[in-house]
């Protein structure tokens, strides 16, 4: 991972945690359906963010690592690694 990423990546992760110990919170004080529902959204769209810079950062760095390379076996396996991840997100 970019050393000059990990900071910002670690404090989105943080600011979401803040979230959803605020929806537990949430939930705890019987607050309105919605409003809750409206903070998840939130929270999931902020945790779509950090994976798609990891998954920018990985591109970035191991797979283009592994192009350059020219191994055709450490091709072969970051590309499947991506396959799996995305047919995992898909479900």
């Amino acid at each position: 991972m970019n050393r000059e990423n990990k900071p910002k990546l670690l404090n989105r992760l943080n600011r979401i945690e803040g979230q959803v110990r605020g929806i537990a919170r949430m939930v705890d004080e019987d607050r309105y359906c919605i409003d809750i529902m409206t903070q998840l959204q939130a929270v999931k769209a902020a945790l779509s963010k950090v994976e798609t810079e990891l998954m920018r950062e990985h591109i970035d760095h191991c797979v283009a690592s592994a192009i350059s390379s020219g191994d055709p076996q450490e091709q072969r396996q970051k590309a499947d690694e991506l396959i799996t991840l995305l047919q995992r997100s898909m479900r």
